[in-house]
């Protein structure tokens, strides 16, 4: 009896300890797999860190370089518009939100600005000196307060000199005396020639290059610009009477062509008369001229003179854009004379532009010279990357007319006049 009890208990201690090790078996299990999915949860939160970081960091890079580039774009503006940043507004808009009514003393402040801006930075005195570069090309008269940074930028400014002074302008001089001997005797000799018959001129010319019988419009900054039209083509050209070596030049042109030369003190009318005569001869070259009336810096368009366009005939606009990184090519004929000038030029490193020949204009119906004006500056604004402006190029040499003032006058009476008529009305 003992045996069997004995046995039935052995039994049952074994199931109790198999059933024991079963669950300890499932336990260990389930403690490993939470163990991995814990280790992976760790490791997937990991990668996303990094991730995360790493993102971080280029957005961050990103965005320092957008700042980067905003500030250098924001300086190059600055130097090119100058030191005073102003809104494109008219009298108008700038004076709606601070008026109230009828006249205020407060409008003062307005004029006050205007001239206060002027007196400081004015639009028109910047224009007729060099144009001001973001970063130095090396040249001396670019960096006049010389300082020392460093040995290496020192060796390759001397370096520079020596280049521009000692090898290129031998050459320049050499080359540009040969060249105005050349022009003097071939314009000379050619000169004696009759006239062909049948004489056709042949060239490779571009789509909406001049054709006889219209008038090529340009943007001026300097006498080289009748060179480089003239090297790609033949033109009448209509310019000021000069002295000097360019008085030379002209004279020796005059053999050759028949250009509209003039003074001045010439009569309005008459230049008129001799434009429309040149044009009436479809048998004569184009016309070529500058309707700024004198040199600007190649960072803006001026005010064309309407004579130009009032002649009639088909316009063909070209846009010119020089390089200044290279060498400066703007002559200020108020402060450097033919042979400073030309002395610039040749201690430079080259001079380097670019020429867009716009399709023909025509003046539309009741459409009249300044209008027609404005609209072909417009177009050799864009297409040079110019900024216009109402402004003539001849305040350089004498004062602001009176009808500009008169001008900003009207304005302002006829803004008061309605902001009265609105005080009557709303009382």
């Amino acid at each position: 009896m003992k045996g069997v009890v004995h046995d039935s208990l052995t039994a049952e201690s074994e199931k109790s300890v198999e059933l024991q090790a079963r669950a300890s078996v499932r336990k260990a299990q389930t403690s490993h797999k939470g163990i991995l999915q814990h280790t992976w949860h760790c490791q997937n939160n990991n990668h996303q860190h990094l991730l995360f970081s790493f993102w971080e960091q280029w957005a961050t890079l990103q965005i320092e370089k957008g700042v980067k580039k905003q500030k250098a774009l924001a300086l190059e503006n600055l130097i090119s518009n100058g030191i005073i940043q102003r809104e494109e507004t008219s009298m108008e808009e700038e004076m709606a939100g601070q008026r109230q009514g009828c006249f205020s003393l407060a409008d003062v402040l307005y004029f006050s600005k205007k001239g206060l801006e002027a007196v400081a930075d004015d639009e028109v005195t910047r224009r007729f000196s060099s144009e001001e570069l973001v970063s130095w090309n090396l040249l001396s008269r670019t960096n006049v307060n010389f300082h020392q940074v460093s040995w290496q930028l020192t060796f390759v400014w001397i370096s520079g000199i020596l280049i521009r002074y000692c090898l290129l302008l031998p050459l320049r001089i050499g080359l540009s005396s040969f060249s105005i001997l050349f022009l003097v005797s071939a314009t000379t000799l050619v000169g004696q020639f009759p006239n062909g018959s049948n004489s056709l001129y042949g060239c490779h010319c571009r789509e909406n290059r001049p054709q006889k019988g219209g008038i090529c419009v340009a943007n001026h900054t300097s006498p080289l610009d009748v060179l480089i039209l003239a090297s790609d083509g033949c033109y009448s050209l209509v310019g000021q009477v000069h002295g000097g070596l360019l008085g030379l030049i002209q004279k020796s042109c005059m053999k050759t062509a028949q250009h509209v030369l003039f003074e001045r003190s010439e009569m309005k009318d008459r230049h008129l008369v001799r434009k429309k005569e040149h044009i009436a001869d479809k048998t004569k070259l184009p016309i070529l001229i500058f309707p700024e009336g004198t040199c600007i810096n190649n960072t803006s368009v001026m005010m064309f003179k309407k004579g130009s366009f009032e002649v009639g005939g088909t316009i063909h606009p070209v846009a010119i854009k020089y390089d200044p990184r290279f060498g400066d090519p703007f002559w200020n004929s108020m402060k450097y004379s033919t042979m400073t000038y030309a002395f610039k030029l040749l201690t430079s490193w080259a001079i380097v532009c670019n020429v867009w020949y716009l399709p023909p204009m025509v003046k539309e119906e009741e459409e009249d010279a300044v209008h027609f004006a404005d609209r072909v500056k417009a177009v050799i604004a864009a297409q040079g990357g110019m900024s216009v402006l109402p402004w003539d190029g001849g305040l350089k040499r004498k004062k602001v007319k009176e009808s500009f003032k008169e001008e900003q006058q009207k304005k302002y009476c006829r803004i008061v006049s309605k902001d009265r008529c609105r005080a009557e009305e709303w009382h």
